[in-house]
C-alpha cells in the first residue's frame, strides 16, 4: 500500500532539522498536500502572527500522489499566512521538485523560524545540509538555478528559489522551479525571503519508488486515455492555455484596461496562437501526457506565457505588442514576482494615471498611457526593488490604493486583498462568486469553475437544478456549482494532480475517475464521495483559519468599483445586488450559517472538531 513519506521539520534558526512520519490515520481525512497543510496550520497557527515574522512556518506538501506512476502527478501545496492578504496564504506549483522530494522520501518541509543569514537547504536521501547563500542573493532566479547547478556540478538537482523579489519582502513574490513554474499567489516567496532561505536544492537520488502493479498500470493507461480522448487535448498540447486568449475576448469574459472594459481591439496581435510559429519544443511537468508549456525563439531562455499571464499583461493593461508581453512575463519570473498581481498593479496604475489620479510627478516622469511597455517594464522592476512609484505598488493594489488616496480605492481590482485574476466578474456570475468566497481572495484557480463554460445545459440541470447555472451572465445555480468546484480542486490539490487535465480537458467535477486512479495506486479504498468529503473538510478549515485571522462574511464580496457603471463590462446590471444574492444562497450551500462561519453540525458531520492529534 501507497503511504505518504516522511515530515522533514527544519528550523533554520538553529540550524537543525527533524525527519518523523506522516501521521497515517490523516490519509482519509485530508489525504496529503493542500490538505495536510491545513490540518497543520489551523492546528498550529496562532493570531498575531506576522507573516514576515520568524515564527510564521511555511509549508511545502506534495501531494499523495505526486512523483508516483499517476499522469500529471507533479503538484506541491505551499502554505503559509500572507504578507498580501494577512490571512491564508496558499499556492501551488508543478515542475519536478516533487517527484524529487518524494524520493528522497519526504512528503511535507516544514519551514520554521528565519536563518542569521543566508542560506540554501541542500536535500538528499541521505540527508539536509545548511549551505551559504550570501553569494546567491540578489541574483534572479534562473540565474540561481544556474549557480548551483555549477557549483554542484549536477545538472539534475531541482530547486525552489525566490528572486530579488522575495529578498526585498514584496508581498506578492513567488517561488519558482525551472525557468516558469511558479507558485505564484499570495506572497510565498516573500516568506522564504524573511526566512533568509534563497533557495530549496534536492538531489535526484538515482532510483524508483512505488512501482505500479498491474492493476495501477491499467488504472493509468485509462486515465491517461481520457485525457487524450478530451475534445480539447490537442489544443491544449500545441498552443498551452495561451491558446484561449482570443476565445475569452471573443466571450466578453476577459478584462481590458483594468476591468474596464470586456473587449480588447488589439486581441488578434496578442493571440497566444501566434507564439506557435516562434515554438523550439514543448515542454512541461512530470509524467503530464499534456506537455502544456514551451521554449521560444524569441530572446534567450523566452518561454511561453500562460493564459492569465497573457490577459493580464495584454488586454489587462492595454498592451498589444506580442514581443514586449513575452518579454515581460519571462521578466517577471526572472524577477520573482506573481504576474497576475505585478499586472493588477501596473494596470490600476494605468488606470489611475489615465483619470489623473496619479500626476507624471507621482509617477516620477513615467508615461503610464495604456500600452506603454517600456514604461511597464521600468515600472515591474521598480516593484520588485520597492523604489519609486513601484514601491508604493508593491504593497499590493489595497495597501496602494490607501497610499495614493484621491479616491484610488474605486480602481483597486482585488479581494481580501489579493488582485483578481483575468476574467471580467461582471461577465462570469461563477467566477464573480468565485472570486468573492475563495479561501485566498480574489482567484480563479483556487476555484477553477471551468464547467461553467464547458458543461452542457442538460447536465447542469441535472447537477444543480438549472441548465442556467452554466450560463455565465445568469447567477442561477452558481452557489451549488461553485461549491463543487472548490471541493474538487480541494481534493486534487490534497492528491497533487494538475487541474489542467482534470478540469479543462475530462471537465467531469466528480472525481470518480481520481477515485478509480488513487484507489488503484495506492491500495488505499478512495471512493469519489470520501475524495469529495476531503475536499469540503479542507475548504472548511481554510474558512476557520481566515475567520481567526479576521476575515469575515464582510470580506466576500467584490470591490467598490464593480458597483460602478465604469466597470461594468458590456451592461450596467446591479451587480452588487446579484452578488450578496449568490453569497448567501453559496452559504447554505455550504451548511454555514448567515455570516459566513462553518456550523458546529458541518464540522461534527466532517470530523474536524479538533486537529490536536499533530
Amino acid at each position: 500500500m501507497l503511504t505518504p513519506g516522511n515530515i522533514l521539520d527544519i528550523n533554520l534558526g538553529d540550524r537543525t532539522g527533524s525527519l518523523n512520519p506522516y501521521p497515517e490515520h490523516w490519509i482519509s481525512k485530508y489525504l496529503a498536500g493542500r490538505g495536510f497543510n491545513m490540518a497543520w496550520l489551523y492546528a498550529h497557527l496562532r493570531p498575531g502572527t506576522d507573516p514576515l515574522g520568524p515564527e510564521n512556518p511555511l509549508l511545502f506538501s506534495c501531494g499523495l500522489l505526486t512523483g508516483k506512476t499517476a499522469p500529471a502527478s507533479s503538484r506541491v501545496h505551499v502554505n503559509a499566512l500572507s504578507p498580501l492578504t494577512g490571512i491564508l496564504g496558499s499556492s501551488n506549483i508543478g515542475g519536478h521538485f516533487g517527484v524529487r522530494l518524494r524520493g528522497c522520501g519526504i512528503q511535507t518541509l516544514i519551514i520554521r523560524r528565519r536563518a542569521d543569514a543566508p542560506v540554501y537547504l541542500y536535500i538528499t536521501d541521505n540527508g539536509i545540509e545548511f549551505r551559504p547563500a550570501a553569494h546567491l542573493w540578489g541574483l534572479d532566479t534562473r540565474e540561481t538555478q544556474e549557480r548551483l547547478r555549477a557549483e554542484l556540478a549536477d545538472n539534475t538537482v531541482q530547486v525552489f528559489t525566490i528572486g530579488p523579489a522575495g529578498e526585498k519582502g514584496v508581498p506578492f513574490a513567488c517561488i519558482l522551479t525551472g525557468r516558469d513554474h511558479a507558485a505564484g499567489r499570495t506572497g510565498m516567496g516573500a516568506v522564504m525571503g524573511s526566512k533568509n532561505l534563497k533557495a530549496i536544492v534536492v538531489k535526484d537520488p538515482g532510483h524508483r519508488h512505488d512501482e505500479a502493479t498491474a492493476g495501477g498500470r491499467d488504472a493509468i493507461r485509462k486515465y491517461v486515455g481520457k485525457i487524450k480522448a478530451a475534445a480539447e487535448y490537442k489544443t491544449f498540447s500545441r498552443f498551452g492555455g495561451a491558446g484561449y486568449v482570443k476565445w475569452a475576448d471573443d466571450k466578453g469574459i476577459a478584462a481590458a484596461r483594468n476591468f474596464r472594459e470586456t473587449r480588447f481591439e488589439g486581441i488578434d496581435r496578442i493571440d497566444g496562437r501566434q507564439l506557435d510559429r516562434y515554438k523550439v519544443r514543448s515542454s512541461g511537468c512530470y509524467r503530464c501526457p499534456i506537455q502544456c508549456k514551451a521554449e521560444l525563439d524569441m530572446g534567450k531562455g523566452r518561454t511561453r506565457p500562460e493564459f492569465e499571464s497573457m490577459v493580464n499583461l495584454g488586454a489587462k493593461c492595454g498592451l498589444e505588442d506580442l514581443d514586449a508581453l513575452v518579454r515581460l512575463d519571462n521578466l517577471c519570473s526572472e524577477l520573482g514576482i506573481d504576474i497576475i498581481s505585478t499586472a493588477g498593479a501596473v494596470a490600476f496604475a494605468m488606470d489611475l494615471f489615465e483619470r489623473k489620479i496619479l500626476s507624471p510627478e507621482d509617477c516620477g516622469g513615467l508615461d503610464l498611457t495604456w500600452g506603454n511597455a517600456v514604461a511597464m517594464e521600468i515600472l515591474i522592476r521598480q516593484i520588485a526593488s520597492r523604489e519609486g512609484l513601484g514601491g508604493i505598488l508593491s504593497h499590493g493594489v489595497r495597501r496602494a490604493a490607501e497610499i495614493i488616496g484621491n479616491g484610488a480605492d474605486a480602481c483597486a481590482p482585488h479581494v481580501k486583498g489579493l488582485e483578481l485574476a483575468a476574467y471580467h466578474p461582471a461577465s462570469i456570475m461563477g467566477t464573480a462568486l468565485g472570486y468573492a468566497v475563495s479561501g485566498r481572495g480574489g482567484d480563479f484557480s483556487n476555484i477553477y469553475a471551468s464547467l461553467e463554460y464547458t458543461w452542457p445545459p442538460e447536465k447542469a440541470a441535472a447537477a444543480f437544478g438549472t441548465p442556467d447555472a452554466v450560463r455565465p451572465d445568469s447567477t442561477n445555480g452558481k452557489a451549488p456549482l461553485i461549491r463543487r468546484a472548490m471541493n474538487v480542486n480541494a481534493a486534487l490539490d490534497s492528491l497533487g494532480l494538475c487541474k489542467v487535465p482534470v478540469l479543462s480537458l475530462i471537465g467531469a467535477f466528480d472525481l470518480v475517475n481520481e477515485a478509480d486512479l488513487a484507489s488503484a495506486l495506492t491500495g488505499l479504498n478512495l471512493g469519489a464521495a470520501e475524495l469529495m468529503d476531503c475536499g469540503e473538510r479542507v475548504i472548511n478549515l481554510e474558512r476557520l483559519l481566515n475567520i481567526r485571522f479576521g476575515a469575515g462574511s464582510e470580506d466576500d464580496r467584490l470591490p467598490p468599483m464593480f458597483s460602478s457603471t465604469d466597470y461594468a463590462g458590456e451592461g450596467a446590471a446591479d451587480l452588487t445586488g446579484q452578488m450578496e444574492t449568490m453569497v448567501r444562497a453559496f452559504y447554505r450551500e455550504m451548511g454555514w450559517d448567515e455570516q459566513g462561519q462553518p456550523t458546529p453540525e458541518k464540522l461534527t458531520e466532517l470530523g474536524i472538531e479538533s486537529t490536536g492529534d499533530l
